[in-house]
């Protein structure tokens, strides 16, 4: 009939005003995170287009596995992203009010095993910092090798994440305080150990940044892009001998956390520095020498000095 809607259309009606409310929560009760809430935007206004005019709001569990059979091309970790939207989505509506149940919660989850990152040797992070020495040693290296180094110190010495890294305000880092205080993802706060060789090199650094500069990594009229940091780490790895694939600011964050592990390191300490708010993201790190961990336990175990007490 003329003038009559398309039922997709009454579908996003009806579901704009609860996906707004859903969102509004997650960002100020939840504190998510810009690109989380995006996400989760994203994937709930296209499974409402997907449906017929009772939306989301009025699905039943039959209407959201044909949502799951559209999703069937889609990468695992894809579709398992959709789904604990509409799960968070419904739980939602059921403290609302709006439900009186969670249709998405009969929808069976994708099977997901999480990938190991990359892995980099002792040996070779210790290539990486001797090539970022010599270019930045001697009385008058070039400044570009002295901000190299420094961002090598703070990225393998710290584990920060490639953006919390270039948007450091130039005078977070105090030569007399061993520590930064960052807010991560989801606005969440927390404590990162600096080294003392990483705060000497810092400011080392900053005597070749502007003083009217907001950013110890100035770049233009901003900080410098990840994308460039991503690019000058693989340029440093390439001179070192290391493949260009091998190599990324993640990839050394995460040799952060595993050559901290294989020194003994408490999970849940780690946890804390790399900003995690579930342990079992931590967990990842774990793939230390099942050799190391019998030689932590002979050692370190109270037992040990239970027997030396009996000897």
């Amino acid at each position: 009939m003329a003038g009559e809607r398309p039922p997709k259309a009454e579908a996003a009606a009806v579901d704009r005003a609860p996906i707004d409310r859903f969102i509004a929560m997650l960002a100020a009760e939840r504190g998510a995170a810009r690109n989380t809430l995006l996400a989760y935007r994203t994937d709930l206004e296209g499974a409402s287009a997907a449906l017929d005019a009772a939306g989301l709001v009025g699905a039943d569990a039959e209407a959201l596995r044909g949502l799951a059979d559209r999703w069937a091309g889609l990468a695992a970790s894809s579709v398992a992203r959709k789904l604990s939207a509409l799960r968070r989505f419904y739980t939602f509506l059921e403290e609302d009010g709006a439900r009186a149940d969670n249709p998405a919660m009969r929808i069976a989850r994708p099977g997901l095993r999480r990938p190991l990152p990359k892995i980099l040797s002792h040996e070779e992070v210790g290539r990486l910092f001797a090539v970022a020495e010599e270019k930045a040693g001697g009385d008058h290296p070039p400044a570009r090798h002295v901000r190299m180094l420094a961002l090598l110190e703070l990225l393998y010495g710290s584990g920060l994440r490639a953006t919390e890294l270039v948007s450091l305000p130039r005078n977070s880092i105090h030569p007399d305080r061993p520590f930064l205080i960052l807010r991560g993802k989801g606005g969440r706060e927390r404590l990162v150990p600096v080294s003392d060789r990483a705060r000497a090199t810092a400011a080392r650094w900053a005597g070749h940044v502007d003083p009217a500069s907001p950013w110890l990594f100035p770049s233009g009229k901003s900080h410098l892009s990840r994308v460039r940091l991503f690019q000058m780490v693989r340029e440093l790895g390439a001179a070192a001998g290391i493949a260009p694939d091998r190599l990324s600011p993640h990839v050394l964050r995460h040799a952060f956390a595993t050559h901290l592990l294989s020194g003994g390191a408490d999970l849940r300490a780690l946890q804390t520095m790399l900003g995690h708010a579930d342990i079992g993201t931590t967990q990842i790190y774990t793939h230390v020498d099942a050799s190391h961990l019998v030689e932590l336990v002979n050692r370190r175990h109270p037992l040990v000095d239970l027997r030396r007490g009996a000897a």
